[in-house]
């Protein structure tokens, strides 16, 4: 695979270095991906636009990350799953739902693994939900502004997922402890 660089401030585009600049006053240190994203300054400000966005859907936190990890489980994405458990146990997302999407098991709350099932359905199918299955979802207690914002988070994890899948973006220490392979996800 072609070797991409993982920039640094000093190393960034000049159009990417103060928004890499906002991701180490925010985190304490520029994520890989981050970092990776800023050889398309363009990429690396949409995602964090989006990502922006997202955060003022009407979606929880605890929704924000079903919709995101279900979509970097589905895209096979290691970075992003161990970037997203350590942003959900961070945001107190409870255990057992951060385990269910590592793992591709139910979710116990009906409400949730609906909304992890629907998900799913946007990925997989490629934004051709059936009629039942986006019902399913609003019967379950979600909205159609819900239904557009899983596509909202959907868009923002291909992203994401597709610059690690090209560039193989090294997992940052940070989020080591919660390394994640395919191999976990049992079939549901």
């Amino acid at each position: 695979m072609t070797d991409f660089a993982t920039h640094t401030l000093d190393s960034a585009p000049d159009a990417a270095k103060p928004l890499l600049q906002g991701a180490k006053d925010a985190f304490g240190f520029v994520p890989n991906l981050l970092g990776t994203m800023a050889t398309a300054p363009a990429l690396l400000e949409g995602y964090l636009t989006i990502a922006g966005i997202f955060d003022k859907s009407d979606l929880s936190e605890t929704e924000r990350q079903i919709v995101l990890m279900t979509n970097n489980r589905l895209n096979g994405c290691v970075y992003c799953m161990a970037a997203h458990t350590t942003i959900s146990q961070m945001k107190k997302v409870p255990d057992d739902v951060i385990e269910a999407l590592r793992t591709n098991t139910p979710i116990a709350d009906a409400k949730l693994e609906a909304l992890r099932t629907f998900a799913a359905v946007i990925n997989e199918t490629r934004g051709w939900p059936s009629e039942q299955q986006v019902l399913t979802f609003i019967d379950a207690g979600y909205t159609q502004q819900n239904v557009l914002e899983v596509i909202l988070g959907t868009s923002m994890k291909v992203l994401s997922n597709y610059t690690n899948h090209i560039a193989e973006t090294k997992v940052d220490d940070a989020f080591a402890p919660n390394a994640w392979s395919p191999d976990l996800a049992v079939a549901a």
